[in-house]
């Protein structure tokens, strides 16, 4: 639907912004929200002729460090020349006096997000199949992509990356949690005696699922971009592998309050898709138990945060209210995994 109030954007200035940096504009310019929820608002521009996204901070709450858009346009900007799948980058504006914040506008990318387990039924098995092998193979590109080479050695510290995962989600924990848990400090615990000697560095998208691609319009096993680079740095791609096997577990149905396609059970199991993704990027899955039980405790986190603000009366619209009976499910299957005891 067509906005006719553009929530933290202003079209003219927007107009004179494009054509200043010689991006042709034909007619007036129109948007359309994409996006306004948990993360940067998100609006489809057009013109007579062109269509684009543009990604903005969103207008209040601002956490910069979580809405970086500069930093997100820089990394698809040294995508653009390699196997990953990318928009096409168009200008990136840092100034905040144009439209008080920055933003970055980027090519539109035709295709299909699938989201839900109702949209997965348009897939017969052998679509799926090919799907599910084209996003391990993507990434896997991603993780194989020279860093350096493409120039971006300065977006994250590789090296001890992991360890700060453990404390970070830790200290994080302690932010959000309604009261002293012995089966997450056992867990934090049991990760920070395991922390792996040695580990690889790559850039890592940090949010890696069906949901954060778009899939080619009539090619269900190409993915025609990767998107929501938020929360990628330089670190250890297995947790990456980790998080993307994880978010198969059914609980997290509940942190996003929705059947997600993620957690279908058409998909492979967790084992599977690692498997898979040592196969496609010729990387072994050294310390795995580590990893699952990192991303277990990740989302664990997560979750409790949601409910945190749910609780607070901090969240807007439904499907938050659940989110915080999948933290002993995370923690459970994080145990699991590190110790072989349940939790």
């Amino acid at each position: 639907m067509t906005v006719t109030e553009h929530r933290g954007l202003d079209l003219v200035a927007l107009e004179t912004f494009l054509s200043d940096s010689g991006v042709r504009v034909d007619g007036d310019l129109r948007a359309e929200l994409i996006s306004g929820g948990k993360s940067n608002l998100t609006y489809a521009i057009v013109d007579d002729s062109s269509r684009w996204v543009l990604r903005r901070p969103p207008t209040a709450g601002l956490t910069p460090s979580a809405h970086d858009v500069a930093r997100e346009f820089r990394i698809t900007s040294a995508l653009q020349n390699t196997e990953v799948p990318v928009a096409g980058t168009v200008v990136l504006c840092e100034d905040p006096s144009v439209m008080g914040a920055p933003f970055t506008v980027v090519e539109h990318v035709t295709g299909r997000v699938i989201r839900t387990k109702t949209d997965l039924e348009m897939f017969s098995d052998a679509d799926l199949e090919a799907c599910i092998n084209e996003l391990v193979r993507v990434l896997g590109a991603l993780h194989n992509v020279d860093y350096q080479a493409v120039g971006l050695g300065e977006l994250g510290r590789p090296n001890g990356y992991v360890a700060r995962q453990v404390a970070l989600w830790a200290k994080q924990w302690n932010r959000v949690k309604d009261a002293d848990s012995a089966d997450v400090d056992r867990l934090h615990a049991a990760l920070a005696e395991s922390i792996p000697a040695r580990s690889e560095s790559s850039i890592v998208h940090g949010d890696y699922r069906i949901d954060n691609t778009i899939l080619a319009p009539g090619d269900r096993s190409r993915v025609a971009a990767v998107v929501d680079w938020e929360m990628s740095t330089l670190g250890d791609p297995l947790t990456d592998v980790a998080l993307m096997c994880v978010y198969r577990h059914p609980a997290f149905d509940l942190v996003i309050g929705e059947p997600a396609a993620w957690t279908s059970p058409r998909l492979p199991s967790p084992d599977d898709l690692a498997q898979r993704y040592t196969i496609a990027s010729g990387r072994e899955l050294v310390d795995w138990p580590f990893y699952l039980a990192l991303a277990n405790f990740k989302l664990a986190v997560i979750a409790q945060g949601i409910h945190h603000r749910y609780e607070a009366g901090a969240t807007v619209g439904a499907g938050f209210d659940q989110a915080g009976q999948s933290v002993p499910e995370f923690v459970s299957a994080g145990l699991r995994a590190l110790t072989g005891k349940q939790g």
